[in-house]
Formats: structure tokens, sequence, C-alpha cells
């Protein structure tokens, strides 16, 4: 498929791009991206229920797209402000490509996130193990960006050098949005204990829950001391009394033999 070429030969990718941009390759990106997470939403949401496994993957699937359609405005209109001579398609296939990869990556643990989930994984620990694939999928979707616009910089000229900067800065704009939007849309993990719900209405940000779950894993629990079985302090009370008396009993034998010698 034309769309996984990138995965493989960039440079090629990108030549290919600048010479033929259709229509039919940005509605096979956005396919892929609503797929891809559209699937690892349900795997992340598996771990509740059934019901929690298909709201969660539409979820995702929202916060892709919708993290994209508010931010991809701002992007363009500043590039073409620094100079760019990209035309707006040419801009959303380089955007969309680093969605795909983004999604495909994160997909591809989806069988270490099932592992972790059967062989009984904390709640905590699975929310910070899907944030943490978040990022490292991130990371890579972002950097196959930069690679895009650096190669329409130094190979074709239609991409000012001082765009690659902003756009860096545009990464963590985009980084932002994605947070406060995925903090609206919770919860997409749900713990087992829980009843499901749509959406949470817990006061704090992302950032707190993200210390409190650390905290939750990280934390030396101070183990209680055993209870006492019940009727226990009775036994030891009435031990103690006996201990007392067969003393009392020994003294006063002592004191008699004394007595007759």
């Amino acid at each position: 498929m034309e769309v996984f070429k990138i995965f493989q030969h960039s440079e090629s990718y990108f030549e290919e791009r600048n010479k033929s941009l259709s229509n039919r390759l940005i509605f096979h990106q956005i396919l892929v991206i609503c797929v891809f997470t559209f699937i690892y939403g349900m795997v992340m949401g598996s771990y509740h229920s059934l019901i929690q496994s298909l709201v969660a993957g539409l979820k995702v699937t929202f916060l892709f797209l919708c993290t994209l359609m508010i931010c991809f405005p701002s992007f363009f209109v500043i590039q073409q402000v620094l100079g760019s001579k990209m035309s707006l398609r040419h801009m959303v296939i380089i955007t969309l490509s680093g969605f795909v990869l983004t999604s495909a990556i994160a997909l591809s643990f989806a069988p270490i996130i099932v592992f972790f989930q059967i062989t009984g994984g904390n709640y905590h620990f699975l929310q910070l193990l899907h944030v943490a694939i978040f990022v490292f999928s991130g990371i890579f979707g972002m950097r196959l960006m930069i690679e895009a616009l650096k190669y329409a910089c130094e190979k074709k000229g239609t991409y000012p050098q001082i765009g690659v900067t902003v756009f860096r800065i545009w990464i963590i704009i985009l980084a932002f949005v994605g947070i406060q939007l995925s903090w609206n849309l919770r919860p997409f993990l749900c713990d087992k204990n829980e009843e499901f719900k749509l959406f949470r209405t817990y006061e704090g940000n992302f950032y707190t829950a993200i210390v409190y779950s650390v905290q939750q894993i990280t934390a030396t629990k101070n183990s209680p001391a055993p209870e006492s079985p019940p009727g226990f302090e009775n036994i030891a009370d009435s031990s103690g009394k006996l201990q007392a008396d067969s003393n009392a009993i020994i003294e006063q034998l002592k004191d008699s033999l004394w007595k007759k010698k």
C-alpha cells in the first residue's frame, strides 16, 4: 500500500510526493489512522469491559483526528507567512504521514499491552505504559515530519529553514492540545473496580494524575501488623493469670518447707 512506503524509503517517498499529490493518498492516510487508532483504543479499553473497549477505540480515533484539525490551521498559516512554497495538499500529506507512523508504532505495542493485562497488570502501571507508548510513538512521527520539511528545504527549496525551527515549537503546542483533549475525553483505561463511565468528572489535571500513578507504583507500603484472631486477647489474659497463680503456689510451698525445717 502506498501509505506504508514511507516506512522503508522515506526520501524516495518524499520525492514521489513532490511529483504526485493525490486526494486518494490523503484518504488512505486518514483511513489508516482511523483503523490503527481504533484498534489500539479497543485494546486499551479491553482491560475493563467490551463496552469500554468500543468507547475507548472511538475516543482514541477522535483524539488523533481532532488534535490534528485543531492544530493544523495554525501550522499552515504560519508556514505561509514564513515564505513556504508548499501547497496545502502537500502539507496535509506530510502531517498525515507523521500521524500514520505514530499510530502504526503505537499499534505495534498492542501485544505487549495484552500480555500485561492478562498477567494481572496493575491499573496505574498500565496507565503509565500507555502514556509512554504515546510519547514514544509521537517522537518518531514528529521526527518523520521534520525530515520531510528538511527535505523540502534542502533538496527542493520550497520550504524556509526557519520554518523547521518554528515547526518544533508547533510540535510542543500540538502535544499540549493533545494532552488537554485526552484529559477531557477520559477515561480511556478504566479501573476494573469502577463502573463504566463515558466521561469522568474528577478534579485535577493530566500531570497530577501521572504523578499520582507513579506514587502508587513506587511508594513503599508498610505492611500492617497482623491482627489477633478473635478471642486471642482473652486467652492471653487467662494464661497470664494461670502463670501468676502457679508462681504463688510455688512460693507458698517453699515457705511451708522452710517452716518445717
